[in-house]
């Protein structure tokens, strides 16, 4: 089975090393989106199982993808991935649909257990 996952971070880096973080034991198809308003075009054209999204971007950030998502009746699983890691924020990411939050930078195991809480692994 293969999981479609959308990774979207304005950093190539960062893209890269999530990518490289996710379990191995598992297939993809993978896009990557260099900002929020490139995601949300990617979700408006094509679903995804899951969508790992940093806050900070340019044009839109990871909250205004996660406004667009919240009255989507098929989102898809988001787990937030960022170094803006202040309760408020959580709390509003949460409030948005967010499954999960995750520091930067991001580890392994951390993404493996949320990826097995939301039943991928």
């Amino acid at each position: 089975m293969s999981i479609s996952v959308l990774v979207a971070d304005d950093s190539k880096l960062s893209r890269r090393s999530v990518i490289r973080a996710l379990p191995e034991d598992l297939e993809y198809a993978i896009c990557e989106a260099t900002n929020g308003k490139e995601a949300i075009e990617l979700l408006s054209d094509t679903s995804f199982d899951l969508v790992l999204l940093d806050l900070t971007m340019p044009e839109v950030d990871g909250v205004g993808v996660l406004e667009y998502l919240s009255d989507k009746a098929d989102a898809p699983n988001v787990i937030v991935i960022s170094a803006d890691f202040q309760p408020e924020k959580q709390k509003i990411v949460t409030s948005l649909g967010a499954k999960r939050f995750l520091r930067k930078p991001l580890d392994k195991e951390e993404l493996a257990m949320a990826m097995f809480e939301l039943g991928y692994l």
